[in-house]
């Protein structure tokens, strides 16, 4: 799509358009809130700003829009509108032996477990065993901490997305 005909989507489809890169409800508000836009630029640093002046509870919305990393199944299902980019984001766990999508599988309940939410990461252009190596790394995190790492990694899938949407 183009950033013309982005700028003149009704407001319901715009809130679809925007929801599909980020599904907080805050955020989608606000980025509605600022269309129609000038440039690209503009509109991904707006996107940045109203993602940084959400609250946790909005960044949290915005994590249960997520599959686990590895769960394309779970993928398809539960996520059908965003089910195309974010298999191409996981596209690295599609050639993962069984025992790193296991070891993937346990490390994501024991997040969960932890932190209330899903393993959150920037997939694109990561192998499934740089994915685990990530999480293993940040399940040790304090919870404020890992709050704020996933908060990151929402911003750069966020942007990710946006591009997409305007390829």
């Amino acid at each position: 799509m183009t950033l013309e005909a982005l700028n003149g989507l009704d407001e319901a489809s715009l809130g679809d358009a925007l929801r599909n890169c980020c599904g907080s409800t805050r955020w989608v508000e606000k980025m509605r809130a600022i269309f129609p836009v000038a440039d690209r630029e503009f509109l991904y640093a707006e996107a940045v700003s109203a993602w940084r002046a959400c609250s946790e509870e909005d960044w949290r919305e915005a994590f249960g829009h997520h599959p686990r990393i590895g769960d394309l199944e779970g993928l398809k299902k539960k996520f059908a509108a965003t089910a195309d980019w974010a298999s191409q984001e996981q596209a690295g766990t599609g050639g993962a032996s069984m025992e790193v999508l296991e070891a993937l599988a346990e490390g994501n309940e024991a997040y969960e477990r932890r932190y209330g939410y899903i393993f959150i990461v920037c997939a694109t252009g990561k192998t499934a065993e740089e994915m685990l190596g990530l999480l293993r790394g940040r399940i040790g995190n304090v919870p404020e901490a890992e709050l704020l790492v996933a908060m990151g990694e929402q911003e750069k899938i966020t942007r990710i997305r946006l591009e997409k949407l305007l390829s």
